[in-house]
């Protein structure tokens, strides 16, 4: 599996380390880049950002929003940062590849497609 920097602004890390990841997710999160959250590029996958993905195995498209668990609602596209592919993806940039271990033991190979970011409010 290649090693991928992953980027994540302080105000993610903070709350993503403050409710107690699962280990695949903290091991992640430890060797991320941590930077501060006006310096976060846009097209990073961050927690509220939509991503669009391709899984290379199946050559599928989805477009989820990655959000903190309890704000998850699959029917609406709203998939948790503790869920596989949350973890996965939390962190990378557009045009990057991951290989996650996924439950019952597959491994999939996820690309970055697009990453739109949530409207900032304003004042912000």
């Amino acid at each position: 599996m290649q090693q991928t920097n992953l980027i994540i602004s302080e105000m993610d890390f903070v709350r993503l380390m403050a409710i107690q990841p699962p280990p695949d997710l903290r091991a992640e999160l430890e060797r991320a880049i941590v930077i501060p959250d006006d310096s976060m590029k846009t097209d990073i996958v961050t927690m509220g950002s939509r991503v669009r993905y391709t899984e290379h195995e199946t050559g599928n498209s989805r477009e989820i929003e990655i959000v903190f668990p309890e704000e998850a609602e699959a029917a609406a596209g709203k998939v948790s940062v503790f869920a596989p592919v949350g973890a996965a993806l939390i962190g990378l940039g557009v045009g990057q590849e991951i290989e996650w271990d996924f439950p019952g033991g597959s491994t999939r190979r996820l690309t970055v497609v697009e990453v739109i970011q949530p409207e900032k409010q304003a004042g912000h």
